[in-house]
């Protein structure tokens, strides 16, 4: 039997699953899923080919979940559901819920006590999913078999299936799929037919033509079969292309996406093809953005991302979230003393500068506050090194005070924040350059301004004694 033929008989089917009819596309949207997971024949070279047993099981449980995008996915589950009790209290012997299906296709013997099947991908477990109950008759008698997870090991003795629940469900509420013997008898008679009377393939092969297009666009995007994407979404006035496409930049290939509806402006470098770990390839995508930005004397930031893709995956609009309050009571003044106004405005300049991107500039934000009270070096560091310990929590409790402190290298915390920190990214310096593309240098610098976040906040609050309320009255 074709893939085609098999999609028509299976729709065919679920004619009377529901209350409303089944669309033809839900059933070849399906197909298309599972063929992007393998599990049957790619390409329109393989239309003619003719499906194993395995591959009918793989389509009958693509039927299965609510979302036929999930089919391929809910085909890999269901298929390696394994039986309570071990093969020895399985159906016919079968080591897995594929090998119980086949034996139905296969085995008219096997369909004589059968009495149905049935299948659900809702959770069965802590973060498990799948289960699948097999009826048949043995010596008059119907017997029930269970399937689950093979990580419930326990369950997979022998002897666990004398001890099944069949009330009992992890999920509050699970759909399921039944088959019956009809169904099966009519898809091995359909099977047998199609054997013996071998046809051309129904249709015209269009349900290829996504499938071939989807190709030669990661063709072009120059995605190969090790292919791991860094995806990077940018903020930026910079011109732009206007459709996706694969540029080189220097020795190394980048893939630029536009800005739609739903997401924005985007840059992915394939770190395999390109041999960059994920920290090499994030300093690559900010030296080109720091080169178009000369170029078109624009700004330029690089956002937040991901890895780990085996092709480029567009980068969603941010929407952040915020803290809204149904009684929204503010009691605040403009602060009367010329020192308060400025570290308000350098706290809120640090901030913006961390969610732009800019930690160089939240760094010198942050220490311009502690500047304001101790306006030299040598106090301003006198003055962290008391404070430090006051507002760092354990390394243990906080990772980004453990990554400060393990950049500090044995060197004193204050003295590492002044030098290689504050001086810098303040002046072109010899001795500690501070490269803003490099991303282990940006990691290093957003650390330090976490720090001397906390630092400043404990400065405002104590020695400025201004109030961090928004209905103290002050």
């Amino acid at each position: 039997m074709f893939a085609k033929s098999l999609e028509h008989l299976l729709a065919e089917s679920c004619g009377q699953s529901d209350v409303s009819p089944v669309d033809p596309a839900d059933i070849a949207e399906r197909f298309v899923s599972l063929r992007g997971y393998g599990r049957l024949p790619r390409g329109r070279e393989n239309r003619a080919k003719c499906l194993n047993s395995a591959e009918i099981a793989a389509a009958i449980f693509a039927l299965v979940p609510s979302n036929p995008k999930w089919a391929g996915h809910a085909a890999v589950i269901l298929s390696d559901l394994r039986p309570i009790g071990g093969p020895g209290a399985s159906f016919d012997g079968a080591v897995n819920l594929s090998a119980a299906i086949e034996r139905l296709l296969n085995d008219s013997g096997a369909r004589e006590g059968f009495i149905f099947l049935t299948l659900s991908v809702a959770e069965s477990g802590i973060n498990s999913n799948g289960f699948a109950t097999l009826v048949h008759q043995q010596h008059g008698t119907p017997r029930y078999i269970s399937f689950v997870p093979k990580m419930a090991v326990s369950r997979l003795r022998p002897g666990a299936e004398n001890q099944v629940d069949m009330g009992q469900f992890h999920a509050r509420v699970s759909k399921c799929v039944v088959f019956n013997r009809a169904f099966f008898d009519h898809l091995a008679t359909a099977v047998a037919r199609a054997v013996e009377f071998p046809v051309a393939p129904p249709g015209d092969g269009s349900e290829y033509d996504a499938e071939e297009a989807r190709q030669a666009r990661y063709k072009a995007l120059g995605v190969q079969n090790r292919s791991r994407f860094l995806n990077i979404g940018v903020d930026t006035q910079v011109t732009w292309p206007k459709q996706e496409m694969l540029v080189r930049f220097d020795q190394y290939h980048l893939v630029l996406m536009p800005k739609t509806k739903e997401n924005t402006q985007s840059i992915h470098i394939d770190l395999h093809a390109n041999r960059l770990t994920d920290q090499q390839g994030l300093t690559v995508i900010n030296r080109f953005l720091s080169m178009l930005a000369w170029c078109d004397d624009q700004f330029a930031v690089a956002q937040g991302g991901w890895s780990g893709n085996p092709v480029p995956v567009a980068v969603s609009k941010r929407n952040l979230a915020f803290s809204t309050t149904n009684h929204w009571l503010f009691v605040r003044r403009i602060p009367q003393s010329d020192e308060e106004r400025r570290a308000l405005a350098l706290y809120r300049e640090g901030r913006n500068a961390e969610e732009a991107g800019l930690g160089s500039y939240a760094v010198l934000s942050y220490f311009k506050i502690i500047e304001i009270r101790h306006p030299t070096g040598d106090r301003a560091k006198k003055w962290i090194g008391r404070n430090l310990a006051l507002v760092a929590a354990s390394h243990d409790d906080d990772p980004r005070m453990s990554h400060f402190m393990t950049a500090c290298y044995g060197e004193k915390p204050e003295d590492y924040i002044y030098n290689a920190c504050r001086l810098a990214v303040a002046h072109a310096s010899i001795k500690r350059p501070s490269d803003a593309d490099d991303a282990d240098e940006i990691n290093r610098l957003y650390s330090a301004s976490y720090v001397l976040r906390r630092l400043a906040r404990r400065l405002i609050t104590e020695e400025l004694r201004l109030s961090d309320s928004i209905s103290s009255g002050d």
